[in-house]
């Protein structure tokens, strides 16, 4: 994204922090093409407009405000006309417009406009459809005022108690996103989180939490891992299994003297179902570790996963590490027979 500028020095020093600044607010930026409505014809088709004429003029407005036309003077209109609306396209619109507005002034303080907007998300988060609530709680994961995320908060918490299982995987990103920036606002998520984990049933929102914690609150990380020890993780789902083997991995390096448990989790692993964790195994287990054993299971996984994938870029890149292995341990291999009719 460019933008060339003639003048002086201070114009261009001018219009390059301008840039800057809507690159910073601008989550995408949208091609708009043909002549640009006035905010009178953007104001009075909102007011008037039925629910399909709203949607068409909330595009144009968002495209307009993305590409350098400031709509902000349009706030209040769209609060009043369109965020009453019950219709899920124009309520999303609705919230990526709130996204890529300013929300405080130039003093960095709250627009009186917003307490309107804090008591339409609160609504939204106790919306009796879940795709309105998963919606708002993943827009709240954009929000950066801590005035406007504080009240939202008890809402924030009671999603992770939610029937469908879309609404709990988003609410514990939105609480992961709330305590990474305002920690005061949430002192207690590490361990309702931890709690969260221990019961929940959905593999994403297992994989979101436990990530949530490996970031967040790593000991308590360490401890569910320690706990899982014990259990089946083969049939918990792969994206959680991912999550695992990254955590397992940091810990042998920051943890040597636990090597040798988290090791025999990613051995574990190897049992796994799944291609992508099985790779992912693999490949860590050569990294972590230099034994004869793990070598000949990291050879023995790829070469499994060389016969049993069909995807000719995935069968380059196993070879890849194949012929890594046969460099750095010729000896250790000598003794399986399925590689040395490969390699």
């Amino acid at each position: 994204y460019q933008r060339r500028v003639h003048g002086t020095l201070s114009e261009c020093l001018f219009f390059f922090a301008m840039s800057q600044t809507q690159e910073n607010q601008c989550t995408q930026l949208i091609f708009f093409d043909g002549a640009s409505p006035s905010p009178k014809e953007l104001k009075e088709q909102l007011e008037k407009g039925n629910t399909e004429v709203k949607i068409e003029n909330m595009k144009k407005v968002i495209m307009l405000h993305l590409n350098g036309e400031p709509q902000t003077s349009l706030t209040m209109t769209i609060i009043r006309f369109v965020l009453p609306s019950d219709d899920h396209t124009l309520k999303k619109l609705l919230l990526y417009f709130l996204e890529i507005i300013d929300k405080t002034d130039s003093q960095g303080k709250l627009l009186p406009e917003m307490i309107l907007v804090c008591n339409f998300i609160r609504n939204d988060l106790q919306h009796p459809n879940e795709y309105i609530r998963g919606c708002t709680l993943r827009f709240i994961c954009k929000l950066k005022e801590e005035e406007l995320l504080e009240p939202l908060t008890d809402s924030i918490l009671s999603n992770l108690e939610h029937r469908h299982s879309y609404v709990r995987r988003n609410a514990v990103l939105a609480v992961f996103s709330v305590y990474s920036k305002f920690q005061r606002l949430l002192p207690d998520a590490p361990e309702i989180v931890e709690n969260f984990l221990d019961h929940e049933t959905d593999v994403s929102s297992k994989r979101n939490a436990f990530i949530m914690l490996f970031n967040c609150a790593q000991e308590r990380a360490i401890n569910y891992v320690r706990k899982t020890i014990e259990l089946d993780i083969t049939s918990s789902g792969d994206i959680f299994q991912l999550a695992l083997v990254d955590l397992l991995k940091h810990l042998c390096k920051t943890n040597p003297q636990e090597k040798s448990q988290y090791l025999r989790v990613i051995f574990s692993l190897l049992s796994s179902k799944s291609p992508s964790v099985l790779f992912q195994c693999a490949s860590t287990l050569l990294t972590l570790s230099s034994s004869p054993t793990a070598i000949k299971e990291s050879a023995a996984t790829f070469v499994n996963l060389l016969n049993s994938h069909g995807d000719n870029n995935v069968k380059l890149i196993v070879l890849d590490r194949l012929t890594d292995i046969k460099k750095r341990f010729p000896d250790i291999l000598a003794d399986l027979p399925m590689y040395s009719a490969l390699i």
